[in-house]
Order: structure tokens, then C-alpha cells, then sequence
């Protein structure tokens, strides 16, 4: 259920990985996304699986809905009432107030200085890194009194830049505008490394305590692939602070 957790002077991180939820074929069995066509019900089941598995209430995770932006909205609570905004990064200063991103090959970012109190998530796909979700977010997080050389950035599964097969064209562009991106398949196309290029972005942007997970979602069977599969679940991250 809880592929990697990891807590920090008080900053918890932690990735999902598609075993122990409820969700039937083709979405088995921890699926945490709600717009993928799975039952909304064994979705709300599995988001009280995974949020109970962590300590955490699942009343005080913090959902967006992403669309490959660069937008980040300041959290200080549950959305309650109000729709939940079209967003790629939340941000907060609420301890105990979890921050969740969903993902199945774009890569999850998971941000946090305990010092400050100050944590952010971001959807960062091909698309999102490029329009600079990840600078944004860091933005956010200096704005609530977060400094970069504090923050402590954790990155979870994705595909990686050996699976992220790409027209030649589109990995030019890509590498036009970060050119940590480039990458090349394991059998010889044109790729780009979505991971790879949002690091560098972290690193020019002066975080230096960094982790990249080692799995490809693509190459993992226990991990939700859209580029394998199609109609599939979504992984999860989560950051909070106590």
C-alpha cells in the first residue's frame, strides 16, 4: 500500500504503490484517482485506506485537480464546500494538514521545510515542467517564509527517461527549455526525462537535499502506468507535517 515513507526533522513523506485497495480491474487495487472511471465509491474507500495507513484523517488530505499547469494554490484546510481548484502544486503552513498528488508517470514532488512549517506537493508532468510547476511551488513555499536551502525535496515513481519514448520534435522542445531532460531509450529513440529535468530545476533553484525514487512506473508492475496501460489507477503522494 505504502511503497516508501519517510519522515524528516517532523516532515513526513510517503508514495502509494497500487496494492491494497478495493478497486477492481482494470483500476486493481489501490487506485487513488477520481476522474479515471473507477467506482467513486471504492475510490473513496481506498483514499480512507491509504490516509488511515499513514495516521492521518482522510477529512485532512487535501486533493487538487490537476491539469498540467503551472498554477499553485495556498491551502490552510480541507476544501470543504468549495470546489476543488484546477491546480499542479498546493501549498501550506497548517500542520497535520496533508497535501496529496496523484500521479501514473508524471512525476510527483513532494516539498518541505520543517523549520518554516511550510510543505507543497506538485503534479509535475512533461507539460508541467516545462511551464515551471516545480519553480512555482518553491515560490509558493518562500512566500509562507520557507527558505530553499532548507527545503527538502522527495520525488516518487515516474517514468523514467530509458521508457519516455518522444517524438524527435518534442524532445528538441522539451530540451530547448531544460536541457536536463534530454534522454535517449533504452533502445535508442528520442526521450525525455521528466524526473531528470525537474532535479535541475530544484538544484539551480538551491534545494539541495534531494531523492529520486529508483522506480519506473512503466517498468513496475506494482505501480500504475498510463503510458503502459491506458485505463489504469493513480499513485499517490503525500507530504505533512505534525
Amino acid at each position: 500500500m505504502i511503497g516508501r515513507r519517510e519522515n524528516v526533522g517532523g516532515a513526513h513523506f510517503a508514495f502509494t504503490d497500487r496494492w491494497g485497495g478495493v478497486s477492481a480491474a482494470p483500476y486493481e487495487e489501490l487506485n487513488l484517482g477520481g476522474a479515471v472511471g473507477d467506482d467513486p465509491e471504492a475510490v473513496r474507500a481506498n483514499r480512507e485506506l491509504a490516509a488511515k495507513s499513514l495516521g492521518l484523517d482522510p477529512a485532512r488530505v487535501v486533493w487538487m485537480n490537476q491539469v498540467h499547469g503551472a498554477d499553485v494554490a495556498e491551502v490552510e484546510g480541507p476544501w470543504a464546500t468549495r470546489r476543488t481548484p484546477e491546480v499542479d502544486g498546493l501549498v501550506t503552513a497548517t500542520r497535520g494538514l496533508a497535501l496529496a498528488v496523484l500521479t501514473a508517470d508524471c512525476v510527483p514532488v513532494l516539498l518541505a521545510d520543517p523549520v518554516a512549517g511550510v510543505v507543497a506537493a506538485a503534479h509535475a508532468g512533461r507539460p508541467g515542467m516545462i511551464k515551471g510547476i516545480v519553480p512555482a511551488a518553491v515560490d509558493a513555499m518562500t512566500s509562507l517564509g520557507a527558505d530553499p536551502a532548507r527545503i527538502v525535496a522527495r520525488t516518487g515513481p515516474s517514468v523514467c527517461g530509458r521508457c519516455y519514448e518522444v517524438p524527435e520534435a518534442m524532445r528538441a522542445e522539451v530540451a530547448a527549455l531544460e536541457p536536463a531532460a534530454h534522454a535517449e531509450t533504452s533502445w535508442g529513440t528520442p526521450a525525455v526525462d521528466v524526473a531528470a529535468g525537474v532535479h535541475a530545476q530544484l538544484d539551480r533553484l538551491g534545494v539541495g537535499d534531494r531523492e529520486q525514487s529508483p522506480v519506473c512506473t512503466l517498468e513496475s508492475d506494482d505501480h500504475f502506468s498510463y503510458r503502459r496501460d491506458r485505463s489504469t489507477g493513480r499513485l499517490a503522494g503525500y507530504v505533512w507535517l505534525d
